[in-house]
């Protein structure tokens, strides 16, 4: 005869390490299972997007560094793109390749961030996250021996990008990019055949095809459970055209299927980088626009494909010189929405390793 239990609830966060930023859940536990959940956010509201609207679209970049802070180089991108759109603005060719280098340089740190959380979450203690972070920590000297900062760069600008790479950093960006596919491997060879890793993640977490579409996923999220739907190959910008890549998806939707695409894509953000450093024309780096632009009265959507998916900028022009309307389609949000579901029926430990894979950043979520 089993010992009927009584449910408790039990608060995760808002700051805890599970949580993966500032951020709570509410759950009900009965014994070791969790009978529902509450996602508690705001936290880390800044009332970013009304701020917005009394600034200049220059003004605004900031704002996308602080949005999704572990991809700032994706969020500039995206709302200049927007900007462009908008104001129909003509980017120099050689600055689009220069905004693909430094938008794949930061897939790949925050895919690093992504799987070695994702890993420590799963008990692996800290090796192969500072494994991963020494190949972080590289690409973030390149951010900063190019615009000065590290994490929020405040790169990118309406008609190119803030600055010319320095003569250095072109041979420190071949040497890393040399190194990255010993690097992927090693982290194959550590991981991937773990049986321990594999019984924490496999059949963990499963997303069905169906229920990822359902519910809007994007990225890895969406492509672990073998949707292959990348706006670089979807709807290209900049020159993802004229790039020669690969778009990884997994076969059972589980935590093991998005680690594994994760570590595929940077395989592929490699190859991407190492064919536009090959092709990258002369000349200018931006267009000169007034310090004021002030595009005619429209709307427009524009996005991007960043590191967890599609990360859209939707502005409304009234001819003024700053946005009447700037919202933020965050690709955090829209993946979250699922790990109600997900958590339902498992134990406490399968669920902030399904919250790791999902892969979240509070900051674009809060806004």
């Amino acid at each position: 005869m089993t010992t009927p239990t009584e449910p408790y609830v039990l608060n995760i966060g808002p700051q805890h390490p599970s949580t993966h930023g500032v951020f709570r859940i509410r759950v009900v536990m009965d014994g070791e299972r969790i009978q529902d959940i509450d996602m508690i956010v705001g936290y880390l509201h800044r009332s970013m997007e009304k701020l917005a609207e009394e600034r200049t679209y220059t003004q605004n970049i900031p704002f996308t560094d602080r949005a999704d802070y572990l991809a700032a180089m994706s969020g500039n991108l995206g709302l200049c793109l927007a900007a462009e759109r908008l104001a129909r603005v003509e980017v120099p060719e050689r600055a689009s390749y220069l905004r693909v280098i430094f938008a794949e340089l930061q897939r790949i740190a925050s895919h690093a961030m992504a799987n070695g959380t994702l890993v420590s979450d799963a008990g692996a203690w800290q090796t192969p996250l500072l494994y991963m972070f020494r190949e972080r920590e590289k690409i973030l000297d390149l951010f900063e021996m190019t615009c000065g900062a590290r994490l929020t760069t405040n790169y990118m600008r309406i008609g190119g990008v803030a600055f010319e790479p320095p003569p250095e950093f072109w041979p420190a960006l071949l040497e890393l990019v040399d190194e990255l596919p010993e690097r992927i491997s090693e982290y194959e060879e550590l991981l991937t055949q773990n049986e321990i890793f594999i019984a924490r993640t496999r059949d963990i977490g499963v997303i069905s095809p169906e229920d990822a579409i359902n519910g809007s996923l994007v990225g890895p999220a969406l492509r672990g459970s073998g949707v292959p739907w990348d706006l670089r190959k979807a709807e290209p910008y900049c020159i993802y055209d004229r790039m020669e890549f690969d778009v990884p998806i997994g076969r059972n939707g589980d935590v093991y299927d998005r680690f594994m695409v994760r570590l595929a894509e940077t395989r592929e953000s490699v190859k991407i980088i190492r064919q536009a450093v090959e092709n990258i024309p002369d000349g200018s780096h931006k267009t000169d626009i007034p310090l004021a632009l002030r595009p005619a009265p429209g709307e427009v959507y524009g996005r991007v494909e960043g590191p967890r998916g599609e990360l859209g900028f939707y502005l409304v022009s009234d001819g003024g010189p700053a946005p009447y309307r700037f919202h933020i389609r965050a690709p955090s949000l829209i993946n979250l929405s699922l790990l109600r579901e997900l958590a339902r029926g498992a134990s406490l430990s399968d669920a902030v390793v399904t919250l790791g894979s999902i892969d979240i950043v509070v900051g674009e979520i809060d806004r």
